[in-house]
C-alpha cells in the first residue's frame, strides 16, 4: 500500500503544470472563504449540518477546522496533500447531501456547481501536490540539501 502511494506521489511531482499554482492558490483562498463566511454565519452552517441528523453536532465544528485550517495551507502550498484530504469529507457531503437534493439542473443551484469543481480539484491537488512554487517545494530543497530527502 506504502509503495503505491509513493508511486502516486511521485508520479504527481514528476507531471505537474506551472499554470496549476494559480488554480491552487485560488482553491486555497475559496476554501478560507469559505471558513471565514460560515465562521461569521455559525447559525446558516449548523442548518446545514443538520441535513445529515447524525453528523449535525460535529459536522459543523469540522468543517470550520477543516476549511480554516486547511485553507491557508492549500493556499500556500504547504502540506498541501494532507490539507486536500483533509477537505474531501466536507465537500463530498457538501456535494451529495446538502447541494445535489435541490437537483442538479435546477434553477440557482450554482453552489453545487461549484462544490462539484472544488471536490474534482481538492482529488487533483490531492495526487499532484503543490508545485514549484509553494512552501512544500521550499521544504524538499531544503530536506535534499541537508540529506534527509529520500
Amino acid at each position: 500500500m506504502m509503495n503505491m502511494l509513493s508511486q502516486i506521489e511521485h508520479w504527481g511531482d514528476t507531471h505537474r503544470a506551472s499554470w496549476l499554482v494559480v488554480l491552487r492558490v485560488a482553491l486555497g483562498g475559496l476554501i478560507v472563504f469559505k471558513g471565514v463566511y460560515f465562521a461569521i454565519n455559525l447559525d446558516q452552517l449548523q442548518a446545514l449540518s443538520q441535513s445529515v441528523a447524525y453528523l449535525s453536532v460535529g459536522a459543523a465544528h469540522y468543517v470550520l477546522f477543516a476549511h480554516l485550517l486547511g485553507g491557508p495551507l492549500i493556499l500556500l502550498g504547504y502540506f498541501t496533500r494532507t490539507a486536500c484530504l483533509m477537505q474531501l469529507p466536507v465537500l463530498i457531503g457538501a456535494v451529495v447531501f446538502v447541494n445535489a437534493p435541490n437537483g442538479l439542473l435546477a434553477h440557482g443551484n450554482s453552489e453545487l456547481w461549484v462544490s462539484v469543481l472544488t471536490l474534482l480539484a481538492l482529488l487533483l491537488f490531492s495526487v499532484m501536490g503543490a508545485g514549484k512554487f509553494s512552501l512544500d517545494e521550499l521544504r524538499r530543497k531544503d530536506e535534499e540539501r541537508s540529506g534527509k530527502w529520500s
